[in-house]
């Protein structure tokens, strides 16, 4: 074996075995949180094999903080972006790839800039812009600064170039319109790059807390994330059996979801290309 091929070897198992260390430790938090959410309080520090199970923790979770409003909020919060980054993304995109137009390069590099800017350096600008807009404590203002999404017309962009101009010219030829070549011919083609695309988007968005945190003061318009943080605060009284319960009632939807469609999770961004 050449010495090349042994680096490549070690390089692979040195990779694998620190994927395998990661969702140890994730795995381990996951199920320390079903321990303790499922045993009475005295049980959550402590292991024993024949320890009673309980669901009087999501009971007290439940009836502590207004959870239903929470998932309510979170679900129109997460519909909306997703709707708005699907429209605005695929128009973006499709200019991008397939029309000519002065100052293109320029716009996509600008395009291709905003992936390197991490949106925490924008949450003062975004406040003030939200303020004067007079959407503060909206599920909009939380939404608004993330329904343009670089990442989004990044890859569908990369996505409409692969598909060959011919069918485009055909639909044209059945007299298809630009927009009607874009829903019936591209649209269709990209579907396993919208399904990554969506996938990446919610869960995101279902776990983004920092700017929901600051854009909202009331319990009409926080997400999961801010309320559990909330329901969580040392003020508020630790009893993680308790904690715990609340937080995989904030983590179900998303576990849930992962877990019936595995397969197509999978297969989307395999086909979308995302390593």
């Amino acid at each position: 074996m050449s010495q090349l091929s042994q680096k490549r070897g070690f390089g692979f198992a040195l990779e694998t075995g620190a994927a395998w260390l990661l969702a140890f430790f994730w795995i381990l938090l996951l199920i320390y949180a079903f321990w303790a959410a499922f045993h009475p309080a005295e049980y959550a520090t402590r292991f024993e094999l024949f320890a009673p199970l309980t669901l009087e923790n999501f009971r007290i979770a439940w009836s502590q903080a207004p959870f239903a409003r929470y998932f309510f909020n979170t679900f129109v919060l997460v519909t909306i972006i997703l709707i708005a980054q699907f429209i605005l993304c695929t128009l973006a995109a499709y200019s991008f790839a397939r029309f000519e137009f002065r100052g293109k390069s320029i716009a996509f590099a600008l395009v291709l800039l905003q992936l390197m800017i991490m949106p925490e350096v924008l949450i003062v600008e975004n406040y003030i812009t939200m303020s004067k807009l007079g959407f503060v404590d909206t599920i909009t203002g939380i939404g608004l600064p993330y329904m343009a999404s670089a990442f989004g017309i990044f890859l569908l962009r990369q996505t409409f170039k692969t598909i060959p101009t011919d069918l485009e010219d055909a639909a044209t030829i059945e007299g298809c319109s630009q927009l009607q070549v874009l829903w019936k011919v591209y649209v269709p083609l990209a579907k396993p790059t919208y399904v990554a695309f969506g996938l990446v988007s919610v869960s995101y968005h279902w776990n983004n807390f920092l700017w929901p945190l600051i854009i909202t003061n009331s319990v009409t318009t926080r997400p999961l994330t801010v309320g559990l943080a909330i329901f969580g605060a040392p003020e508020s009284g630790v009893d993680w059996s308790v904690i715990t319960a609340g937080t995989l009632l904030s983590v179900a939807p998303l576990l849930v979801a992962f877990l019936l469609f595995q397969r197509q999770f999978v297969q989307s961004f395999m086909h979308a290309g995302i390593k």
